[in-house]
């Protein structure tokens, strides 16, 4: 599939985020696999967002209180981070979605592509237990804002209904 085929046009992020969403269930409703639905997830998410040279995750070791790298579209990138360092360790540590608008600004930022200069990452959380993140990379500064940090929630709201999280953590 083509990202012109997939591609609609919209007025608003709340539409855009919709037709993702819809997207999404429709991939990953009836695949009890973990690691397929993340691999589809973050290629969607590659595929249907503009200006993104990175879209993927990392999950939680907690033996080593770091993230390892998941399934992902872009370039090769860290194998692991910890949870004291970078935008996805913060993340995971705070529980909170970190909507960097230029990560050079950003105290401790792991440069794993030099030509990222925004992000975004979401904790992925079950009953206060960090599983993981959902990390998002730009080229453009300001690229992300709190409407995406809203559509990304939701997004991450239907992985936590239709992914055996346990399988993988």
């Amino acid at each position: 599939m083509s990202k012109e085929i997939l591609k609609i046009e919209t007025e608003t992020s709340e539409q855009l985020y919709n037709y993702v969403n819809a997207k999404l269930l429709g991939l990953i409703c009836e695949e009890p696999d973990p690691l397929a639905n993340l691999a589809n997830a973050a290629a969607l998410l590659y595929l249907l967002l503009d200006d993104l040279n990175w879209a993927g995750f990392y999950l939680m070791r907690e033996k080593e209180n770091s993230l390892v790298l998941g399934p992902f579209q872009g370039k090769p990138a860290c194998t692991r981070i910890p949870l004291d360092k970078g935008v996805c360790g913060a993340a995971a540590r705070t529980g909170e979605i970190q909507i960097v608008p230029d990560v050079e600004l950003f105290p401790g930022h792991i440069a794993c592509d030099g030509a990222s200069a925004s992000e975004i990452v979401l904790p992925l959380m079950r009953e206060g237990r960090v599983l993981g993140v959902l990390d998002l990379d730009s080229p453009l500064r300001k690229r992300f804002s709190s409407e995406d940090g809203e559509g990304l929630s939701k997004f991450v709201e239907t992985l936590h209904k239709y992914v055996a999280w346990d399988d993988l953590c």
